[in-house]
C-alpha cells in the first residue's frame, strides 16, 4: 500500500498568553463569561489515493480508473474548547475528494479512531465530501443482494451494487485504505491542537449555477437545452457566497481556510482520479499564502447546482481562451479572489476565545411518499430514455440484465474487450432504482421516516450546519436567513452520507431528474421539517439571554 502521507502541522508558539497582544480580539459574540472557550486548533492532510485500479463513481454507469491526473486527499481540523467554568467540547472535521460519504466509511473511520485515539470524541468527527466524480467508489450494496437471490442473480457481494465483478479494487478494500489513513489524518490533527485564533467572514465568488432548465410546457430538465423556443428559464436561485472560516497561530500567522461553496466539483468526468477543481484551488492559495496553507472545503447546500454555465457557455469558453486558463483554474482563481480580498480584515480581527458549541442529533425525517401513479406513470427520465412505468422499467431491465450476465459467462473473452462492462453496469444501476423504487412503496406501509445525523457547532457568532443529503439550495437560504447566527455554513454531503436528493416542491412539479421519486428518500415536507430542526438546534445553542 501507498503510505506517502502529507502530514503537516501549522507552526504554533509556546503559549496563548506570551502572544495574546498578537490577537485583536472580536468582541461580538463573546457571550458569558462561563462559556467563553479557549480554542486550540491542529490541521492535518492525508493523502487518500488509491495504489492500482478502482471503480470510479458518480453517475449511472461504472468506470474503471486509468490512471491518476492529480491526488485526492482528505483534510483535517481538530477544535477544541474549554469554557471557563472547565467543560470542555470540540469537533473534527474532515473534508474528503470523494463523491459521497457512505455508511461503511464512516463507521469504519470512528472504530479506528476509537482504538489510536480515545480521547475523541468519535460522534464529535464531521467528514464531509466535495462530490467530486472522479473518485474511488467507496459503497456497498446489501439491499442488491437480497433482490439478487430473489431473482436467482449471482454475484459475489463485494460487486451487488454494479451486478458484475470488474476485477479491480473492490469499494469495501478501498474503505479499509482510505479508512485508515483518514484515521490516522484525525490523530494527527488532534496531536497537533495548540492555542490559536479564528476569525470568518463572507466573500463571493461566480462559480456555481443552477442546472435546471424549465420549458413553457411546466416541465424542467437537468443540463437541459436553453437554446431552444421553448426554453423558459432557469428553475432556481445560485448562491454565489464564499463562507470562510480563518485559523491562525498565537503568532498571528494564517494556517488555513475553510471554504464553504454552494457548488460540488464536477467539472471532471472520465476515467481518471481527480479533487476536480479543488486541486487547483489548492495550489492557487498556496502560491498565493503559502505551501504550508491548509485548505479544507465544503459544499453548502447546492443540490441543484453545477459549475456546468447554463445560459452563457459560449461566452465563457471565449475566454478561457483568452485568459489561457481552463475552467477548473477560472474557478480557482475566482475563489482565491474571495478568500484573499477579505484577508487583512480576517486577520485584525482574530479571536482567540469565543463560545464554543457543538450538538450532534438524529433527526427523524418523514420518507417521501410513493403513489401508485409513480408506479405506473409511463415516462422518461433523464437516464433512461424510454417511455414506461417503474414496474415496467425494472422487467424489462432485469431481462435485459440476465441476458448480459449470460453473455459474458457463455463468452468470457468479451471482458478483454475496452470499457467492456459499461453497458451492463449502466443497465444494472437502472434496475437497482427501479426496484429500490418498487421496494420504498411496500416500506412506507411499515416504515414511515428516516432518521438522519445533524451537527450543528457555535464559533462565536458563526454556526455551522450539517445534513447527509444533496440538499437544493432553496432549503440552505432557508437556514442562512433564518439563522440565530450572524453567519451560517451549511454543508451537505456530510456523515453519515446516503439520504439521495433533498428537492424543492417546484423541482418535483417540474419532473427534473434530482426530484423524481427514483432519486429521493425524502420529499419537500421532509426538507421543511429539516429546515425548522436544524434552525432550532442552532438556536440551542445561543443563551435565552443572548
Amino acid at each position: 500500500m501507498m503510505r506517502n502521507f502529507r502530514i503537516a502541522c501549522a507552526a504554533w508558539s509556546l503559549a496563548l498568553l506570551a502572544a495574546g497582544a498578537s490577537f485583536q480580539v472580536a468582541s461580538a459574540g463573546a457571550g458569558d463569561e462561563g462559556n467563553t472557550a479557549r480554542l486550540k486548533f491542529g490541521w492535518a492532510s492525508a493523502d487518500i489515493t488509491p495504489d492500482r485500479p478502482v471503480v470510479i463513481t458518480g453517475g449511472s454507469a461504472a468506470r474503471v480508473s486509468e490512471g491518476v491526473s492529480n491526488h485526492i486527499y482528505a483534510t483535517a481540523l481538530a477544535i477544541e474548547s474549554t469554557r471557563n467554568n472547565g467543560t470542555p467540547d470540540m469537533v473534527v472535521m474532515v473534508s474528503l475528494d470523494l463523491v459521497g460519504i457512505t455508511d461503511i466509511l464512516y463507521s469504519r473511520v470512528q472504530d479506528l479512531v476509537r482504538k489510536a485515539t480515545p480521547e475523541i470524541d468519535a460522534d464529535k468527527i464531521i467528514l464531509n465530501a466535495t462530490h467530486t466524480h472522479t473518485a474511488p467508489d467507496q459503497g456497498t450494496a446489501p439491499d442488491l443482494v437480497e433482490m439478487h437471490s430473489q431473482y436467482g442473480i449471482k454475484v459475489p457481494v463485494a460487486w451487488a451494487r454494479w451486478g458484475i465483478d470488474l476485477g479491480v479494487m473492490p469499494a469495501e478494500e478501498y474503505v479499509e485504505f482510505a479508512a485508515g489513513r483518514i484515521a490516522e489524518a484525525i490523530g494527527q490533527a488532534w496531536q497537533a491542537r495548540k492555542p490559536g485564533g479564528i476569525s470568518f467572514g463572507l466573500s463571493y465568488a461566480t462559480t456555481g449555477r443552477n442546472r435546471l432548465t424549465a420549458y413553457y410546457n411546466g416541465t424542467s430538465e437537468m443540463y437541459g437545452t436553453t437554446n431552444h423556443p421553448d426554453f423558459s428559464h432557469v428553475e432556481g436561485y445560485e448562491d454565489h457566497s464564499l463562507n470562510l472560516l480563518y485559523t491562525w497561530d498565537v503568532k498571528g500567522n494564517l494556517t488555513g481556510v475553510v471554504i464553504n461553496l454552494a457548488m460540488p466539483s464536477q467539472v471532471a468526468y472520465g476515467s481518471r482520479i481527480s479533487a476536480d477543481f479543488w486541486h487547483e484551488a489548492r495550489k492557487e492559495l498556496r502560491r498565493r499564502l503559502g505551501e504550508a496553507l491548509f485548505v479544507l472545503p465544503q459544499v453548502s447546500a447546492a443540490g441543484d447546482q453545477a459549475p456546468k454555465v447554463m445560459v452563457d457557455e459560449r461566452a465563457e469558453k471565449r475566454m478561457e481562451k483568452l485568459t489561457g486558463r481552463t475552467q477548473m483554474e477560472q474557478i480557482a482563481v475566482r475563489i482565491a479572489d474571495g478568500v484573499t480580498s477579505i484577508l487583512p480584515f480576517m486577520k485584525q480581527n482574530m479571536d482567540p476565545s469565543p463560545v464554543f458549541k457543538h450538538r450532534v442529533e438524529q433527526v427523524e425525517l418523514k420518507r417521501r411518499v410513493i403513489t401508485e401513479k409513480d408506479l405506473t406513470t409511463r415516462r422518461s427520465t433523464f437516464h433512461n430514455k424510454k417511455v414506461e412505468s417503474v414496474q415496467e422499467s425494472f422487467d424489462r431491465l432485469l431481462r435485459e440484465y440476465k441476458n448480459m450476465v449470460k453473455q459474458f459467462e457463455e463468452h468470457p473473452e468479451l471482458k478483454s474487450k475496452p470499457h467492456w462492462f459499461v453497458s451492463i453496469t449502466a443497465t444494472h444501476w437502472l434496475l437497482a432504482r427501479a426496484w429500490r423504487t418498487l421496494e420504498r412503496y411496500e416500506l412506507q406501509k411499515t416504515v414511515s421516516t428516516l432518521p438522519v445525523k445533524v451537527h450543528v457547532i457555535r464559533i462565536g457568532d458563526l454556526a455551522i450546519a450539517t445534513n447527509p443529503f444533496e440538499l437544493y439550495l432553496d432549503y440552505g437560504m432557508q437556514i442562512k436567513a433564518r439563522s440565530k447566527a450572524v453567519q451560517t455554513f451549511v454543508v451537505e454531503l456530510a456523515s453519515p452520507g446516503g439520504g439521495g436528493y433533498l428537492p424543492t416542491q417546484r423541482s418535483v412539479e417540474g419532473g427534473a431528474y434530482g426530484a423524481i421519486p427514483q432519486s429521493t428518500l425524502i420529499g419537500p415536507d421532509g426538507g421543511r421539517v429539516l429546515v425548522n430542526r436544524t434552525l432550532g438546534l442552532i438556536e440551542s445553542l445561543w443563551d435565552k439571554n443572548e
